[in-house]
């Protein structure tokens, strides 16, 4: 009995970047009725794989087939063309535009040279019907939550007749419901011989929805599974290369007294809509408060407001009872707070600086890094990095390295233990895992917990629905710049929690 071509096949796909090797003669197969999980550690080479059969890069080797036949792909369109669509983490859409108009952009017919929307409104609801994904084509996109959004760049692809569908890190905005629903549309999609690409770190949904799974390790395959033989602890260590430790011991301790107090925090958004509604919610010592939310809902802006941010429409913050809003940045670290913001590049390093002189930043100015004629004693701050990078294994070749020159998971790491080595009253962790490997991100949730331990307060901000169950002795949800409700984390559900993300039960 003959075997069925594979919808697609990358063969030795090569391809390298000045000083790195982001693919390592890489093959892969993708079968019609398909789901195909593609994991690996950030930086492995997944998504330059995704560009290349994309079309947004060029492969320095190998070869590409659909449905046994060699094509070359240089773009995009080409792509397309060929039946490949991908749904990016960040939405192609025009915000301003309907549903409709964001749909057909591209690909609009006409009658005698004018537009017509008859033709296409009737395929697009019949693609609707046909793959879960029901939205009102005369909506405006920038009106619409963050799913729906997703449902329509799934129908941009799906009108335009794609038969590979790759989707990168799909569920990392969605609530557990709206999860659910895209999952649906998977298997609708796979039922109709649809080939399917799911790029994830979640390992209980790539265990939940795929068929196979291929892992990729440092640009080159390390192995493929078939679900029936994956578990999430081998799936770790085969990204890895070593074994990782999924659950961390997190035990619930008496909480102490109150270190941060929010109350009728409001302000406004630089579209001037209200970003924080009247905010409420408090955090005690030796415990971890998370805030979990679908993104945009205020949580930078509730951040910021903590961290730095010296002016806001109305409300209080205090630390310790002591009002702390007038105050600047050094003011508010020398009474305890600890910062480790959601954007690293942008907010966490100076990354053309050594990890020395990062290590030290917010303690620069001060002994025993400075002596008392404010010159640096580089002795002591190299002391002091030496000392950071062993505790909190940061893989450098030395305190000199700038920190450009790190993973993402290492600058992380630098970070953090810069962070923690104040010894915090409050510790401020925004996205703490946002683009980190498995391995990292074990270390980190342990410091977080160690922090807790110590007795800091932890004000963890996350994405992440599992972090926010994992970590959290509290939850406080936030929707629409407002906490709408707040759980005892053994007194809930993930699907209690993602309902009012989505502001249902407010």
């Amino acid at each position: 009995m003959p075997t069925a071509l594979p919808l697609l096949r990358m063969e030795g796909i090569t391809k390298i970047f000045p000083g790195v090797v982001a693919n390592d003669h890489i093959s892969l197969e993708l079968m019609a009725g398909e789901i195909l999980a593609l994991v690996g550690e950030n930086g492995a080479g997944k998504s330059t794989l995704m560009k290349i059969l994309y079309g947004l890069y060029r492969p320095d080797s190998g070869e590409i087939l659909v449905r046994g036949e060699k094509v070359r792909i240089v773009g995009p369109k080409d792509a397309i063309a060929r039946g490949i669509g991908m749904v990016h983490q960040h939405f192609m859409l025009v915000p301003p535009f309907s549903v409709l108009e964001n749909i057909v952009l591209g690909s609009e017919t006409s009658t005698l040279g004018v537009l017509s929307s008859a033709k296409p409104s009737a395929e697009i609801a019949m693609l609707m019907e046909n793959n879960n994904l029901r939205v009102e084509l005369q909506a405006k996109v920038e009106e619409l939550p963050v799913g729906l959004q997703q449902r329509v760049e799934i129908l941009k692809i799906l009108y335009r007749g794609a038969e590979i569908l790759i989707f990168d890190e799909p569920t990392a905005v969605l609530t557990p419901q709206e999860s659910d629903e895209l999952f649906k549309t998977f298997r609708r999609m796979r039922d109709q011989g649809k080939g399917i690409i799911f790029i994830s770190h979640k390992l209980d949904e790539v265990l939940d929805i795929a068929d196979r799974i291929t892992v990729i390790r440092r640009g080159k395959v390390i192995r493929t599974l078939l679900r029936a033989e994956a578990t999430k602890p081998l799936i770790a260590e085969l990204m890895v290369g070593k074994p990782v430790l999924l659950h961390v011991d997190n035990p619930r301790l008496e909480a102490g007294e109150t270190v941060l107090k929010v109350e009728g925090l409001s302000e406004l958004g630089p579209s001037g809509a209200p970003a924080l509604r009247e905010l409420g919610f408090e955090v005690r010592a030796a415990e971890i408060y998370g805030i979990a939310g679908v993104e945009g809902n205020g949580q930078s802006e509730l951040v910021k407001a903590i961290a730095y941010r010296m002016k806001t429409s109305g409300g209080t913050v205090r630390l310790m009872g002591r009002e702390i809003s007038l105050l600047d940045v050094r003011e508010r670290r020398e009474l305890g707070i600890a910062h480790i913001p959601e954007d690293r590049h942008k907010y966490g390093l100076l990354l053309p600086y050594s990890l020395a002189d990062n290590f030290t930043l917010g303690s620069h100015h001060k002994a025993p890094y400075v002596n008392g004629f404010g010159v640096q004693n580089r002795k002591r701050i190299a002391q002091a990095a030496r000392a950071l990078i062993a505790a909190f294994d940061v893989r450098t070749p030395s305190e000199l390295t700038p920190a450009h020159a790190l993973s993402g998971g290492n600058q992380q790491k630098v970070i953090i233990a810069r962070e923690m080595a104040t010894k915090p009253k409050l510790l401020l962790a925004n996205q703490p895992t946002r683009g980190v490997d498995v391995g990292a991100t074990e270390f980190i949730y342990k410091q977080l917990v160690e922090a807790k331990k110590g007795g800091a307060a932890v004000l963890l901000v996350s994405a992440d629905l599992d972090e926010i169950m994992s970590l959290s002795d509290r939850i406080g949800v936030i929707f629409k710049g407002k906490i709408i409700k707040e759980f005892e984390r053994e007194a809930t559900t993930k699907e209690e929690v993602g309902f009012y993300m989505m502001g249902e039960g407010k």
